[in-house]
């Protein structure tokens, strides 16, 4: 039986396979609002085998995007979106649908990445960003406003109320974005970090408010479903944050019960120097697994079934999240099933789609009708 293709249950949430479509940023919705591009992608990546798809990071407030084009959940417009979209979904896929929450903090306020992805001026429409510090994530970038402890209690607010939108949706699942460079990354980093008061200094310090985020939202989104976190395992910078603070992290989360982490890299620094190759990050995974016992996710170059499958069966993560792979083949965990011998679940409009040899793909009782 194949390893990739077993099942696991995240609280009440029981997946039929270990693949998630992992959270890709689109740059393409209209002040926070899904479009029918969403509606498209969305529909596509839902059908794509995986057993649970998360949406892309959706941010909290209009200041916490990372572009103007980034997807949000902050208000009524942005929830009545996202209602036809679900609905498609919910119609033609079995798949669990998980929403990353997100805020950009410093890394705010920029062009979509076709459109050169750096700073937007205010003189060209950019905003104040916000930030743990007045620090830019880069030299010659505007600096970002240091958060009071207003800020923060608005922050936190605005966290709550998109997961209580996010039940409403109906949504299967949480993630909360603590990577890449944005706010609460920002928080755990001592690279973007420089507070001293009781939020920097010490680890103890810079986990509080990513840790009191987590809180607030777990309290506010129903008990009986799963909340993740992604993590930049390390900055890749020396100095910065690493794997060792992300187990003590991770040991804090699963204390207020997280249910898996998701373990990804970067993002806080430009001077951040990534060793790229297949499956580079899944060690980060496996350290915080074997250190913690929590679930965890790899993410990260995974582009072969016989690899996504050799991770999960050799234990170094419970699950996989794949991101450009899912673009590039949207039915990428359909050929994996084929080649490894597992099951998908597929609209009956496409059973008679696969070669006759692939024909256990769905089922053999799906096949057949002339």
């Amino acid at each position: 039986m194949s390893a990739l293709f077993s099942p696991i249950k995240l609280r009440d949430l029981a997946l039929p396979n270990r693949i998630m479509v992992a959270p890709m940023c689109q740059y393409s919705a209209d002040n926070g609002e899904a479009n029918d591009w969403h509606f498209t992608h969305m529909n596509t990546m839902a059908l794509s085998g995986a057993a649970m798809f998360c949406i892309e990071a959706t941010h909290v407030e209009p200041i916490g995007r990372i572009t103007p084009g980034c997807l949000g959940l902050y208000n009524d417009a942005t929830e009545a979106a996202l209602k036809p979209i679900l609905k498609s979904i919910r119609k033609h896929s079995k798949a669990a649908v998980a929403m990353q929450l997100a805020h950009a903090g410093r890394k705010g306020s920029s062009y979509q990445p076709w459109k050169g992805g750096q700073l937007i001026p205010a003189s060209e429409g950019g905003w104040q960003t916000v930030a743990p510090s007045a620090l830019p994530h880069k030299e010659g970038e505007a600096a970002p406003l240091a958060l009071d402890a207003a800020g923060m209690a608005r922050i936190t607010d605005a966290f709550v109320s998109a997961a209580k939108r996010a039940e409403r949706l109906g949504i299967d699942a949480l993630e909360l974005h603590f990577a890449h460079g944005y706010l609460t990354h920002e928080f755990l980093s001592p690279i973007a970090n420089k507070r001293t008061d009781q939020y920097g200094g010490s680890l103890e310090n810079r986990m509080r408010y990513p840790l009191e985020v987590f809180d607030a939202v777990r309290a506010a989104f129903p008990d009986h479903k799963p909340i993740g976190v992604k993590v930049s395992a390390t900055d890749w910078v020396e100095g910065g944050w690493d794997l060792a603070q992300t187990i003590e992290l991770s040991k804090e989360l699963k204390k207020r019960g997280v249910d898996w982490i998701d373990a990804s890299s970067g993002g806080v620094s430009p001077l951040q120097k990534i060793p790229l190759s297949p499956g580079y990050q899944v060690p980060l995974a496996q350290g915080i697994r074997e250190a913690t016992g929590l679930t965890t996710m790899a993410v990260g170059l995974i582009t072969q079934a016989k690899q996504a499958e050799e991770i999960v069966a050799s234990g170094k993560a419970d699950m996989v999240a794949l991101a450009r792979g899912m673009l590039y083949d949207p039915r990428w965990a359909w050929h994996a099933a084929a080649e490894l011998g597992g099951q998908v679940d597929a609209p009956p409009q496409y059973w008679r789609s696969q070669p006759s040899t692939q024909k256990e793909l769905f089922g053999a009782t799906t096949f057949g009708a002339r």
